[in-house]
């Protein structure tokens, strides 16, 4: 899978279409086709291997093809690649490049869309999810707490300080999970309205033994500082969850 994501990325094409995704997710093939100075076909060919990567996802918008930045592995090939001794200096780079561009720019996506693969059964996925021993070993030493009903509410709690709060809108487990979304403590998040998490949870159609994990964030137009850390932080989150789940172990960065 890492040969694919190499190869995907080593074309400057492909890459600037990743840079138009992460400029404005969610785009239609006729939007992405504008800024490049390549046929229809072309850019298509690009976007299937993207998408067969999984550097990109796509999903059906009423009756448009939408196409969505999959940050996920990504975040995976960093871990894999990039010095844990750098790591520091790296994400504080990170977090200033992306406190100016919050500053600079005013539009918000409609939405972010993250998917990843892995060695497990749907089942096993929704423990993971839902089983607060599991959380904190995953979700930066969170564990969640709920009674798993429509309209109850859950919360992340951090030891004893809770860091996000929501309300359960849908549940069918082990395949789908709707719940609002509130920061409680992260600066910057106060005047924030609660946004939407979703996740989607379901057998791999050509891999046995493998799930895949879809997450959605939207709803978030009164609420970019909580867009932005979960933009940062929810790649993080799933790649803890594979690791945990096919391994045993914690990412090492938590």
């Amino acid at each position: 899978m890492e040969n694919d994501i190499f190869k995907a990325l080593s074309d400057p094409s492909r890459r600037k279409l990743l840079d138009l995704l992460h400029a404005s997710d969610g785009q239609t093939l006729i939007a992405l086709c504008e800024p490049l100075d390549m046929s229809r076909f072309g850019v298509m060919k690009h976007l299937k291997i993207l998408e067969e990567a999984g550097l990109i996802i796509t999903r059906k918008v009423g009756r448009e093809k939408l196409h969505y930045l999959n940050s996920v592995p990504i975040r995976q090939i960093y871990e894999r690649w990039v010095s844990k001794y750098a790591e520091p200096w790296v994400m504080g780079l990170i977090s200033l490049q992306n406190e100016l561009e919050r500053e600079t720019k005013m539009e918000m996506k409609p939405s972010h869309v993250n998917r990843i693969a892995i060695k497990a059964t749907p089942e096993q996925v929704w423990e993971a999810l839902t089983d607060p021993i599991k959380t904190s070993k995953f979700w930066f030493n969170c564990a969640i707490r709920s009674t798993w009903k429509v309209d109850q509410p859950f919360e992340l709690w951090n030891g004893e300080e809770k860091k996000a709060e929501g309300i359960i809108l849908e549940i069918e487990p082990p395949n789908k999970l709707v719940m609002s979304w509130r920061f409680i403590s992260f600066p910057g998040t106060e005047r924030d309205t609660p946004s939407r998490l979703t996740w989607e949870i379901g057998s791999h159609a050509e891999l046995h033994g493998v799930t895949l994990v879809t997450v959605v964030h939207d709803e978030f137009e009164q609420a970019a500082s909580t867009a932005k850390i979960l933009e940062n932080g929810l790649p993080v989150v799933l790649s803890g969850m594979k690791t945990l789940l096919e391994t045993g172990e914690v990412l090492a960065s938590e």
